[in-house]
């Protein structure tokens, strides 16, 4: 009987490794072995800490991920691994092959060869890991659309953050600014060449922001995961300025400062997700092509250098405490499932 060790949220800050037995391969499917699987910071907090929406279907986009979300909940969605075994039916050019897949954190995954990614040659697991994340990036400046010569501000640097900071500097823009509350984070998107990297946390963050905005940024993503960060960027946003928001809130909400500067300042809210692509894009993109752009990003950027903390799956409690209570000192966590 084959077996796999699987993660589940049980409850509010706690989740367990189960052992379960692994179905027989029917034909047509494969038996993928995990190397390694990344944590999204952002949307697996909201799990972890039972900020999701109730009854609302985990991905319906993700064959990997149906369901509500409701405890126990196997979650996750950054999977890259080595197909060992092939069910009837299954081209025999799959064996041996590394893939990528969006399926919950666990050693082993049975599915089909159509819910498999294969990860190019020239790429490690360590960066192929990081493709869903790159996804939602360049989803994100497709949506934000920035144009030559704009002023354009990010808010939050983590992963998702981090990437689309880096796709936005390779664009001839006039000042390209980003602020997170952590050093590191900083360090790091400063690292891509922006004009500045603030501290949301300093006295003077606005006058900073302003002074290199001049006064106000054209275009602006929010991406912090925090719901008052939004007030920040209709702050900081220019009139009839664009603001992306890329977070996913979960069951936070804030209030907005509506009834100030945003009444008059004809700024657009925009909405961002990646399980679909913009109407405006749909005639010509579909999410293969997509990908194929994500691909492509990947080996020039080498985000493996983001990885702070590899964990074994058996230490995931410490792996979620970790980025629960201080953040501040990971970026990118994954699990190691190679010995």
């Amino acid at each position: 009987m084959k077996t796999c060790k699987k993660l589940y949220f049980t409850a509010p800050e706690q989740v367990e490794v189960q052992e379960e037995k692994l179905p027989d391969l029917a034909p047509g499917q494969v038996l993928v072995e995990t190397e390694l699987s990344a944590i999204s910071p952002g949307t697996e907090m909201l799990v972890y800490r039972g900020e999701f929406p109730r009854d609302q279907p985990v991905d319906s986009c993700l064959p990997g991920l149906e369901g509500d979300f409701h405890y126990p909940l196997a979650y996750g969605y950054a999977c890259v691994g080595q197909v060992i075994e092939l069910g009837p039916g299954v081209d025999p050019g799959w064996l041996d092959r590394l893939v990528f897949s969006f399926q919950p954190h666990a050693t082993h995954f049975v599915t089909s060869p159509e819910a498999l990614h294969p990860v190019p040659e020239s790429l490690s697991a360590g960066t192929a890991v990081f493709l869903p994340n790159m996804e939602t990036a360049v989803n994100l400046v497709q949506d934000a659309a920035p144009l030559l010569g704009e002023r354009v501000l990010v808010l939050g640097q983590g992963i998702v953050g981090l990437l689309t900071s880096a796709l936005l500097a390779e664009f001839p823009l006039e000042v390209l600014v980003s602020c997170d509350h952590y050093a590191q984070r900083r360090k790091a998107s400063a690292s891509l060449g922006l004009t500045a990297s603030l501290d949301p946390a300093s006295a003077d963050y606005f006058e900073q922001a302003r002074a290199l905005l001049k006064p106000g940024a054209d275009l602006t993503l929010e991406l912090s995961g925090s719901p008052s960060a939004l007030d920040h960027a209709i702050q900081l946003t220019a009139f009839s300025g664009r603001i992306v928001i890329g977070s996913w809130y979960g069951e936070k909400v804030a209030s907005l400062d509506l009834g100030g500067r945003f009444h008059r300042s004809r700024i657009k809210l925009v909405s961002s997700q990646v399980s679909s692509i913009a109407p405006d894009l749909s005639g010509r993109w579909d999410k293969a092509r997509r990908f194929a752009v994500a691909w492509g990003a990947l080996p020039s950027l080498q985000p493996e250098k983001w990885i702070t903390h590899r964990f074994p799956l058996e230490q995931a409690a410490e792996a979620y405490r970790l980025l629960d209570q201080r953040p501040g000192e990971a970026i990118q966590v994954v699990f190691d499932y190679r010995p």
